[in-house]
């Protein structure tokens, strides 16, 4: 392979290594936040089950579940009133914020679900 090449490989990977939260500014998500710490805890990881962890998790997922919320995709009348204000650069942000934070390991639900 000649050099030109190894160069553009290299840099393709070094850009594809970037963090998968870098799309929005954490500190304006910390900011905007403060709400979600009554459900979701003060550092994403909830004390009660029955709401999410959000710390930790994929910026991707946590976009496209607040859009869903948002539009009314995904039902839950919390969630809802919560999405609605939210611009994309909040939903961004937010998502960065919460990636960002140290939490449980992800894991599937391989074995956790009825039928499988």
């Amino acid at each position: 392979m000649n050099r030109f090449f190894a160069s553009l490989l290299i840099t393709a990977l070094a850009v594809g290594a970037t963090p998968a939260f870098a799309k929005g500014d954490i500190e304006a998500g910390k900011a905007k936040a403060v709400p979600c710490q009554a459900c979701h805890g003060a550092d994403g990881n909830a004390a009660d089950p029955q709401y999410p962890r959000l710390a930790g998790q994929y910026h991707d997922y946590l976009e496209r579940a607040l859009h869903e919320y948002k539009k009314g995709e995904r039902k839950n009348p919390i969630m809802a009133g919560f999405a609605a204000p939210l611009s994309d650069e909040d939903i961004a942000n937010l998502s960065a914020y919460f990636a960002s934070l140290p939490g449980s390991k992800l894991t599937d639900l391989h074995n956790k679900v009825q039928g499988d």
